[in-house]
Order: C-alpha cells, then structure tokens, then sequence
C-alpha cells in the first residue's frame, strides 16, 4: 500500500542503539526480516531475507526512483543517544554496526532521528557522530567501487529550545538533507489548546524554523518540511489559543487521530489563511482537534514550491487516506473518513519528485538472495 508513485524516499523507523556500546540494531526483526509475506518460499536453502526489507527491496526493483534509509533513534529511542555521542568507542560502533545493516538489508542511506541534544558536550559530539557517519559510508561505497553515494540525513527540531543547542553549520557538511519534524507545536503537554503544525504565526511555526536552519548557511534546496499525517486532540476547550482540560481517545493512543480518521464525524473545519492551519471542532463535545486537512497540504506544497525547499517528510504513512484497509479495527477515532491523500496532494502541489536512482547491488550482504538481487 506504500504510494511509491508518489514518494522519493522511504524513512523506515526505528532502528534502535545500545547506549553501552553504541551498537545499532533492529527493533523488531520479526518484521524487519522474518516474516512470510504471499510469495516467499518456505524451503529456501541457505540464510535469507524476509519480512518489510524484502518486500521493500522489491519495492525498489520495480521503482528504480525510491530510495530507502533507514531512521535510527526516535524519541523512544532517543536517550541512548546521550551517551555514546560523546564517546568515541561507542561512535565508532555505531558507524560500524550501522553500515553493516544497511549492506545487510538492501538500504540506500542513514537517517539520525536524535530527539534531542541536551547540552553542548552531546551537541558536540552529533557534529562528531555525522562526521565519522559520513565518513563511514562513504568508504564503504569506495570499497564496493559501484558509484554509490548513500545517503545521510536528520531529523531536525523545530523547537527554539532544541534548535539553537545544534551546531548547524558543521553538521551541514555531511548531510543530505534535513528532515524538518514542523509539528508537534502543541499537544497534551501544553495548558492552551493550538495549533500543531502551523506553517506561520507565534508562538512556533515552520516557516521560523525553515528561516532559522537557513540563516546559519542551510541552502534552502536541503531542507525539507515536515507534514502530520495525524491531529492533535484537546478537549473542553473554546478552540485554538482557549484553555483545555484533557484529550479525546484518539486513533491508537490518547490525544493522537490518524488524519485517515479525520475530521471526526460531528466536528466542523475550520482554517487559519494567515497561520497556514486548519482544525476540526465538535460544538457538543467541545473537542477540537488540530491537523492538516486538504487545503493546507495545498498551501504548504505551494510554499515548499515558492521557498525552494527540498520537498515534504510526513510522520507517518498509515495515516494518510489511500483506500480501504483490509482487516483494519473499526470503533470511534478510528473509522475511515472521505478525503484525498495528503502526501499525494503536496506533491502535486510542489510540482513533481526528483528520480535519481536507488541502489540495488549487496553483494557484502549476509543474505544470500539480496546478494543475489532476490532472483528468485
């Protein structure tokens, strides 16, 4: 169901680290390698691939377009990153371990989502960490000798707090792209209820952190907006900048709907022209949720388009309206709702992808069909 006609990367999180070695490792190889979909073998000789890395392998035969890193961290995952950035042994393992995987399992590039540095010491050492990642994978493409470049790419803040602790500037030097996270503005955390994604307006909008990573030398064709796929929830409250007491359900955890189950039936859209944000609000229930409906994705494709940007980065796929969903669970939050795909309606909007090509040859890999080009 991944609209590969309609994506250039696929950021497949999350990887998880050792905060004692710095050792990279899957979260679920279950997932990652061994489960059977329809068309696997059981009788395979040898050691070989299986699970979301094959299929997406074959993803990537039949879509020379779509690259594939793989993102490391996450805010779960985050905090085993505070030790071993600011150890050279555990950098070291972590660039390490982390080519292997991506030889192993058939990946175009790295994507670091470290949520967040918490002083300069840790800040430090990310530059470090990037550097030696760099490094990393660009001697292991020397060693193939194919012509390869993978990919190295962020997760980025958009909060000043987090923002201004990183040393944009060096850290700018090894990277692809940075994936801008422009939402999360607001949420359960908070005491007013708000907008979580706006694209301008205080108290923090997208479009300050787009001006801020490009102010410390970031060329704009680097940086890319990221877009919920999901809405924010606050309950007993008047709507955007009116206290809150609470959150609804959600989809699959409190607070949090896929925007696939957007806007709840009862509610009403509303939209912000000068903030670049929409929300939906029940006047009975006093619910409002905050998400990205159809205009708004328009809106911010255009600005991408306008600003020059890299493009769009959306968390995450399975939220977005593309069909039905065979065996999916039903009940309130979670029921289908009309609409267009998001992701679809911001490439539209920015006026097509970029078709450099994947890379398909792992002949270092430790599975014998990916070696092999999955042939059979």
């Amino acid at each position: 169901m991944i609209p590969v006609n309609d994506l250039t990367h696929i950021l497949y999180a999350f990887a998880n680290l050792k905060p004692d070695s710095g050792e990279v490792c899957l979260s679920d190889p279950w997932s990652d390698q061994d489960i059977h979909y329809p068309g696997d073998s059981w009788n395979d000789v040898g050691t070989n691939l299986y699970g979301n890395f094959k299929a997406i392998y074959k993803l990537k035969q039949e879509n020379r377009h779509l690259k594939v890193l793989l993102s490391i961290g996450g805010w779960t995952y985050s905090p085993s990153f505070h030790p071993i950035v600011v150890n050279p042994a555990a950098r070291a393992k972590f660039v390490e371990s982390s080519v292997k995987i991506l030889e192993d399992y058939g990946l175009d590039g790295l994507d670091i989502d470290y949520e967040y540095p918490q002083n300069d010491e840790q800040a430090r050492g990310y530059v470090e960490l990037l550097r030696e990642l760099r490094h990393g994978l660009d001697a292991h493409a020397h060693r193939k000798g194919n012509g390869a470049h993978y990919a190295l790419t962020i997760a980025a803040p958009c909060g000043p707090d987090n923002m201004h602790k990183l040393h944009v500037k060096e850290m700018d030097r090894y990277l692809d792209f940075w994936n801008l996270m422009a939402y999360d503005f607001a949420g359960s955390w908070d005491s007013i209820a708000n907008h979580q994604a706006n694209m301008f307006g205080p108290p923090i909008s997208a479009a300050d952190a787009v001006d801020f990573y490009h102010s410390k030398g970031v060329r704009k064709d680097k940086l890319v907006l990221g877009i919920p796929l999901y809405g924010r929830s606050f309950t007993n409250t008047q709507g955007p900048g009116s206290p809150f007491s609470g959150v609804g359900p959600g989809s699959w955890e409190a607070g949090v709907y896929d925007y696939r189950a957007l806007p709840l039936p009862g509610s009403y859209v509303h939209r912000d022209e000068g903030r670049l944000a929409s929300w939906s609000y029940n006047y009975d229930t006093k619910e409002m949720v905050s998400f990205d409906n159809e205009e708004v994705a328009h809106w911010k494709g255009e600005y991408i388009k306008h600003e020059g940007l890299g493009g769009s980065m959306f968390w995450e796929l399975s939220g977005d309206k593309n069909g039905p969903r065979k065996d999916m669970e039903g009940g309130p939050g979670k029921e289908p709702q009309p609409g267009r795909s998001l992701v679809e309606i911001v490439k539209d909007a920015m006026g097509g992808l970029e078709k450099s090509q994947n890379w398909l040859e792992y002949n270092e890999s430790k599975f014998d069909n990916l070696r092999a080009g999955m042939s059979s």
